[in-house]
């Protein structure tokens, strides 16, 4: 009898130990992977480390977004700058995917706000992401005209008839290679002496091939008054922009 019973407490004391241990697996297994989340670091960069960066040589390498309201870009903001407001920066994230790894320079007034833009980036899936000094900081040349990615330069003349949609290339460019769909070519030195065609009361849209020659002409109209002017930042030769001929 005896015998019987250190059997039985032996029996229990293993299905006690079996029971441990699988729960202990069970446990384990139910454990999610343990993930590592790679932190993107967010550099800072002066008000003169910008202006260098935004040189014609250089300013096609970087995206450079004013974080500020559409009122105080309208009023003034830094050349080639796009403008998404850091409140609407989540909602519209999807409209910079094909920036995930360009750099990015954001800026603002004072760098608090682009501070903000600029972790909303980093969180974001943004690999290369900069906080610029503010406009209220440093004396960069300000404009007035609207600088846009080709995608937004693209949805805007999509069939808006009051728009002027103006290829600032060489003529000769143009013959061969054709225009955007209802363009007109005014090459960015015969721009003064064809004003004519560009009526102050509508939208002006200015492209070319990089950004550049459509900047300077924006530049030059609104020396001259004109207050809607739109520049594609992105011109032919490196957005996917239809020519026609």
């Amino acid at each position: 009898m005896k015998n019987k019973r250190i059997k039985f407490i032996s029996l229990l004391a293993t299905l006690s130990l079996s029971t441990m241990l699988s729960v202990a697996c069970s446990q384990d297994e139910a454990k999610p992977a343990e993930t590592t989340v790679e932190t993107v670091e967010i550099k800072a960069m002066t008000g003169k480390e910008l202006t260098a960066q935004n040189s014609d040589k250089k300013k096609d390498d970087v995206l450079i977004i004013d974080v500020r309201s559409p009122e105080e870009y309208k009023a003034g903001h830094i050349p080639n700058a796009i403008n998404m407001n850091v409140d609407e920066l989540e909602g519209r994230l999807d409209e910079l995917g094909n920036y995930k790894d360009t750099p990015i320079i954001a800026y603002c007034n004072s760098g608090k706000k682009s501070g903000d833009a600029a972790e909303i980036l980093a969180n974001n899936g943004f690999t290369n992401v900069t906080n610029a000094q503010g406009v209220k900081e440093f004396k960069y040349d300000l404009v007035k005209y609207d600088d846009v990615t080709g995608s937004d330069f693209q949805a805007l003349i999509d069939g808006n008839s009051d728009i002027v949609l103006v290829d600032v290339r060489p003529a000769k460019q143009v013959k061969e290679e054709g225009m955007i769909e209802g363009a007109i070519n005014i090459p960015f030195d015969e721009v003064e002496n064809q004003l004519d065609q560009l009526p102050k009361d509508k939208t002006i849209a200015l492209y070319c091939n990089t950004g550049t020659k459509s900047a300077d002409v924006a530049k030059q109209l609104e020396s001259l008054g004109y207050k809607n002017v739109v520049n594609a930042i992105e011109g032919v030769k490196e957005h996917s922009f239809t020519l026609v001929n």
